[in-house]
């Protein structure tokens, strides 16, 4: 992800997203062709790569296409875009694996999206603001080092860090106990619970006019503080009243990322798209984090634990958003 910015700054935002979803959607469908547990994950890894050459690059092609005003709205827009991709690829998938062997689920998910990337091509307009930089690897460290040293964006980087690490979590192991006694649903059945990602389409949808009438720091204050209501929304044994702690810890987050991603976009005044590179590293970087931690307290305290995790992970995040607050009042 690091690398997409600077090849982006370079030949341009366009190509290198495309090239990205093309490259993403072909190893789709070669996953349904692979024969060992080793080729599943080395498909997967290199899934993993030729797809960061999209959400960093994509932050930057909006931060410079968009008037300013039009920043928040536009990065809500986008966002909700990737909550709908992301429930319907798991819902579709998980309604056709009951049916069908998983390997042809995840092909025609490939194939699907091999179209929406070619739909992609040719309806994206060509970048009219950007301005060509000579590819040099070694100005990588010095555009990183640019914004590492900047204290409010490190503390945006947090904020991604430690939401998108509650919000992984909570999706990842959700299922696990809804699979076991008292609930014993099916695959089909569990996958349902991704259609509330609807409902984060249209909170972070929202997230730009709400910011232009309230500010910033009500806001962003209050989706963290929903992601935690969320959390504890879902101890009770109780499905509906589980059901609503992940809606509304789903449209908390959604909303939270929204402004935080678009915030970045409108700091950052020169190396943009490393900025994003760099606030989309922590983001995956706390999923990474944070989901495989969740893994050992789902072990050793069941459900509760992860939900402790995720309580700590939403509050750190939270802080990081009071310290912002307090160095840059007067941008807050």
């Amino acid at each position: 992800m690091l690398f997409s910015g600077l090849t982006s700054d370079s030949i341009g935002r366009k190509p290198v997203m495309a090239a990205a979803l093309v490259l993403t959607a072909l190893l789709a469908i070669a996953t349904a062709f692979s024969t060992s547990l080793t080729s599943l994950l080395m498909i997967r890894f290199a899934q993993g790569a030729v797809l960061a050459g999209v959400p960093s690059v994509a932050m930057a092609y909006l931060g410079e296409e968009m008037d300013a005003s039009a920043i928040a709205s536009a990065m809500g827009l986008y966002i909700s875009g990737n909550a709908v991709g992301g429930m319907s690829g798991r819902v579709i998938s998980a309604i056709m694996a009951d049916y069908l062997p998983w390997r042809t689920a995840i092909g025609i998910i490939g194939c699907i999206s091999l179209l929406l990337a070619l739909w992609f091509i040719r309806l994206l307009p060509p970048s009219a603001r950007f301005q060509q930089q000579r590819f040099t690897p070694t100005s990588l460290v010095p555009s990183l080092v640019y914004h590492l040293k900047d204290p409010g964006m490190l503390c945006l980087f947090g904020v991604a860090f430690f939401c998108m690490g509650g919000f992984i979590s909570l999706y990842n192991y959700i299922g696990f106990r809804l699979i076991e006694p008292p609930y014993s649903l099916s695959q089909s059945l569990i996958s349902l619970i991704f259609l509330v990602y609807f409902l984060g389409s249209l909170s972070s949808a929202m997230m730009g006019r709400l910011m232009q009438r309230f500010g910033r720091r009500p806001i962003i204050r209050g989706t963290i503080a929903a992601m935690a209501l969320g959390t504890l929304l879902t101890l009770p044994e109780s499905l509906p009243c589980m059901v609503l702690g992940v809606a509304i810890f789903t449209c908390g987050f959604f909303g939270a990322h929204s402004i935080a991603s678009a915030w970045v976009s409108r700091r950052a005044v020169t190396y943009r798209a490393q900025a994003s590179s760099l606030y989309l590293f922590s983001y995956y970087l706390g999923s990474s984090i944070s989901g495989t931690l969740g893994g050992f307290f789902w072990v050793s305290f069941d459900w509760p634990g992860v939900a402790a995790m995720i309580c700590l992970v939403v509050a750190s995040a939270l802080a990081c958003t009071e310290l912002l607050g307090r160095r840059f009042a007067e941008h807050y």
